[in-house]
């Protein structure tokens, strides 16, 4: 009878022992249940973070894109702007000439007597606007390039194009460095000194622009850089270096077209200091390709006169005023020695028949620019990201 009791005791015991383990196995495996799809919202969530961090990427990328075509059509409505007030110029002058020949196709007695004394008119305001203009820039000035004394390599620095500038009225020891055909920086420096020794820019005063500028025909004059502002068809910005802010504005009437030397595929617009003040110089868009100079009041940013030169924009790459008279650099489209071939003298004190080739001192490279300094009869160049000086031989215009 023990026995019998003991047997069920222990059928008892492990029946109840199996079913606990029984038990112990679907928990086991509940959680394993639960751990997989823990894992998998895991997953699920991770795929969709990285979704959202692809989604904000590329929306930043649009936005970018976006932002850059928004710029590029405000460029495009400024030069649509600038074309349309050029062309409305245009068309307005053409109206003019129609209303002449319909004039003089109505008065067919008269014809030839109104075109003689219309000729004879326009010889006269010519010649009266002539000698106003002389007046205007003071004909003593009556010195001419004869040839080059020396050459001196300031410094390699910057870009391979730039410009570096002296101020020939204000602060003249103070030297404007500023590289690159497209740059929002102007790096001052005290003295010809500070900008030649090493670690000068811990010594330069930076010198923020409101707007970049384009291509390397920018000057420097009383205290004011004027500079072709990027982006614009033909705007020139007048901006005072020491109170840091925009006080001028001008539209140059034909400029911005075409670059203005064939050598130089970056500069559309170059201004010109000498010793009668600004000059801007450029090519018009026709099929001679001649350039063109504009005296400019400074003061008042307003284009006094402009003159049509004969000197040809093909293979020029630079060119400067000394004196009211243009001097234009040639190359050749390798690179070479640069020479002066073409000088227009806006005073017509040079003869056009009697201009020799004045070569260069022999440096088989090209010029971004030159600028003529009036105050010591020099010239600053930047000579593929070389800084020179040429020293100038003077005479009496004839």
């Amino acid at each position: 009878m023990a026995v019998i009791q003991l047997r069920f005791l222990l059928a008892s015991f492990f029946t109840s022992i199996a079913g606990e383990a029984q038990y112990v196995m679907q928990d086991a495996g509940l959680v394993h249940y639960m751990d997989r799809r823990i894992l998998s919202i895991e997953n699920r969530l991770n795929k969709c973070n990285q979704d959202i961090a692809d989604y904000v990427q590329e929306f930043r990328e649009f936005s970018k894109r976006m932002m850059s075509r928004l710029e590029g059509l405000n460029v495009l409505k400024t030069d649509l702007k600038n074309d349309v007030d050029h062309l409305l110029t245009r068309v307005e002058r053409a109206q003019r000439e129609i209303d002449y020949f319909e004039s003089a196709k109505e008065s067919p007695d008269t014809c030839v007597e109104v075109d003689e004394d219309l000729v004879e008119q326009q010889l006269m305001e010519q010649e009266e606007s002539k000698q106003k203009v002389k007046l205007m820039l003071n004909a003593s000035c009556n010195h001419m390039i004869a040839g080059f004394k020396s050459l001196k390599i300031v410094k390699k620095s910057g870009d391979t194009q730039g410009s570096w500038l002296k101020d020939p009225i204000k602060n003249p020891q103070k030297i404007y460095f500023l590289t690159g055909v497209k740059n929002k920086i102007v790096m001052e420096f005290a003295n010809i000194r500070a900008f030649t020794e090493s670690g000068e820019k811990q010594s330069a005063r930076r010198v923020n622009l409101p707007f970049p500028w384009q291509g390397t025909g920018h000057v420097i004059y009383d205290g004011f850089l004027f500079y072709h502002k990027f982006g614009s068809l033909n705007e020139i910005i007048k901006f005072d270096i020491q109170k840091r802010n925009v006080t001028g504005r001008l539209l140059l009437s034909g400029a911005g077209e075409t670059f203005a030397y064939d050598l130089l595929p970056s500069t559309k617009i170059d201004l010109a200091v000498d010793e009668l003040g600004l000059w801007a110089i450029h090519t018009e868009p026709d099929p001679g390709r001649k350039l063109v100079i504009s005296k400019i009041n400074y003061e008042t940013m307003a284009m006094e006169y402009t003159w049509d030169t004969s000197c040809k924009s093909q293979n020029a790459e630079a060119a400067f005023m000394m004196c009211g008279a243009l001097y234009v650099v040639y190359n050749s489209p390798g690179g070479g020695t640069s020479r002066i071939e073409c000088i227009y003298d806006t005073l017509d004190a040079i003869n056009p028949y009697e201009i020799p080739t004045l070569p260069f001192p022999k440096r088989q490279t090209s010029h971004s620019m030159v600028h003529y300094y009036p105050r010591e009869k020099q010239l600053f160049a930047w000579d593929n990201g070389s800084q020179v000086i040429y020293k100038l031989l003077t005479k009496l215009k004839n």
